[in-house]
């Protein structure tokens, strides 16, 4: 069997560094994801939940923001859940394995200084 999903777009809002009871780092974002076709009257991108823990949330928010194009291989998850009224819910998320830039070097400002990460911090150029 194999469960793996790829999406390349654009974070629709800045990145927000989380801690579980167990203080591991995570950090959920969406990405807005172009589609190949456009039908007259219906949406031109999909969004889609995706879910960081560990190295790689703290590197999603050290490194990307609102608008920033981003490529994510993880895999699909499912899960149920209840809303304030009760209602039975399921999400579909992509819980994210591994993070890249999407955009072109050009798109990095200078004011970014890419020198400051740590010894054991890999950026996956």
């Amino acid at each position: 069997m194999l469960n793996k999903g790829i999406i390349i777009g654009r974070l629709v809002r800045d990145v927000e560094l989380r801690r579980t009871q167990t203080d591991k780092s995570v950090c959920s974002i969406t990405v807005a994801v172009d589609r190949d076709f456009k039908s007259e009257g219906q949406p031109t991108a999909d969004f889609i939940d995706v879910i960081c823990f560990g190295k790689t949330a703290e590197f999603v928010s050290k490194w990307f923001s609102k608008g920033s194009m981003i490529v994510i291989d993880g895999r699909i998850q499912t899960r149920n859940w209840e809303d304030k009224n009760g209602n039975k819910r399921i999400s579909v998320e992509v819980v994210a394995e591994r993070v890249n830039f999407g955009g072109s070097k050009k798109e990095t400002t200078e004011e970014e200084d890419f020198t400051e990460l740590e010894d054991d911090e890999v950026v996956p150029f």
